[in-house]
């Protein structure tokens, strides 16, 4: 009677499997476009515009509500 172990190919430890994955990690990373600074410059800036914009659309929404609310009940808050 065979050993089923015999017939089973072994997997590498955990340590081999990390550093060949590591090591495939970095070789993608080589393959990369990185963005120039400038582009990345000009991202950050659409970025921050975009969220100052909803930042502001939110605030003015939420006074909005408010005001309608206070209007509705009469009852004001701490001011």
């Amino acid at each position: 009677m065979a050993q089923k172990s015999d017939n089973k190919v072994k997997k590498p430890n955990i340590f081999v499997r990390m550093g060949r994955k590591l090591k495939e990690t970095f070789s993608e990373l080589k393959r990369v476009t990185w963005p120039t600074f400038p582009k990345v410059v000009k991202a950050t800036c659409v970025v921050l515009v975009v969220v100052i914009a909803f930042t502001v659309v939110a605030t003015l929404i939420n006074y909005g509500l408010q005001e309608l609310l206070h209007l509705i009940t009469g009852i004001k808050g701490i001011e």
